[in-house]
């Protein structure tokens, strides 16, 4: 009897041993296999991604966390420059005789050229720039006449130096020309002095060494 119940005690342990080891093996073996399972069945979306700066997103596109980047800083435009005004006008000339404007202009400094037309009388007709037109001191003043170019005195230059007799002739109305050159001393003129020209003639002048002016008189061989 002792024998026989000893026997079937340990028969019975060991049975529950088995059973016990039997059923935790499995619960490993589904708890594995269930793993396995739910892997697969998540697909390769939730493989944990390679570049840990890229994360899923809502939408499901890739997100790439973003780096730091400088503030763009916008630069005040600054105010355009502006000249100081001069303060300087054509003057009222408008009914003036010429000679009478050229001498307003020339008070101002300004400049001054002569443009004379078909009709009658020695008046300004009208200027360019306009009257009371802003202007830069030394800019020059068109006057329009409405009579035709006057005649004047031609002044006699011979023995002037070349740059007076320029400007004596620009203050009588006429236009300087240099056959010869700029420098020296006026040798002769064309048309003479004390003979008469209209405004805004030319005169021509000789300047410099009056022997290289005059024509060659050595006899033909």
């Amino acid at each position: 009897m002792t024998d026989g119940n000893t026997g079937g005690a340990g028969e019975a342990g060991s049975s529950r041993l088995h059973l016990v080891l039997g059923g935790g093996l499995a619960a490993v073996l589904l708890a594995a296999i269930g793993a396995t399972g739910g892997w697969v069945l998540a697909g390769e979306d939730d493989v944990p991604p390679e570049n840990p700066l890229a994360v899923a997103t809502a939408t499901g596109g890739p997100s790439v966390a973003p780096t730091h980047r400088p503030t763009a800083t916008r630069s005040t435009p600054s105010a355009p420059r502006t000249s100081a005004s001069s303060g300087l006008t054509v003057p009222p000339v408008i009914g003036l005789d010429f000679v009478k404007a050229r001498s307003e202009l020339q008070g101002r400094r300004l400049g001054w050229r002569l443009v004379f037309g078909t009709g009658t009388g020695r008046t300004v007709e009208r200027t360019s720039p306009e009257v009371g037109a802003e202007v830069k001191r030394g800019a020059t003043v068109t006057l329009y006449v409405t009579g035709p170019a006057p005649t004047n005195t031609v002044p006699d230059l011979v023995g002037e130096d070349c740059g007076d007799a320029a400007e004596a002739l620009g203050q009588e109305g006429f236009y300087p020309r240099y056959p010869s050159g700029r420098h020296g001393t006026v040798s002769r003129q064309d048309p003479v002095g004390g003979g008469t020209a209209r405004w805004n003639d030319e005169v021509h002048i000789w300047c410099g060494d009056p022997t290289n002016d005059e024509p060659s008189t050595k006899p033909t061989p």
